[in-house]
């Protein structure tokens, strides 16, 4: 089983890597000249986040595993805007 602070500490990670991005998406849909290493590197940021989450809901509970697919969920959406946005 996952323990707290192993899930809080993923969830943390999860949540800088979508601000992170957040801000690249934002920066990115403001200008014709995006910084793509940057934006490029959210993007890797975002996919590291969502695999320690697929690893770690292997071995978490009934409530964290909710609460990881809720998180997983934001990434995803946020996978989705910065995709969009490079096409």
């Amino acid at each position: 089983m996952a323990t707290r602070d192993s899930v809080q500490h993923c969830l943390d990670h999860c949540e800088e890597a979508i601000l992170s991005a957040q801000t690249e998406y934002d920066k990115a849909s403001l200008q014709e000249h995006r910084n793509d290493e940057q934006f490029t590197q959210a993007q890797l940021q975002l996919e590291q986040a969502f695999m320690d989450l697929e690893k770690l809901m292997k071995s978490a509970n009934e409530e964290q595993e909710d609460t990881l697919q809720r998180k997983k969920l934001k990434i995803q959406e946020m996978q989705n805007k910065m995709q969009v946005l490079r096409h």
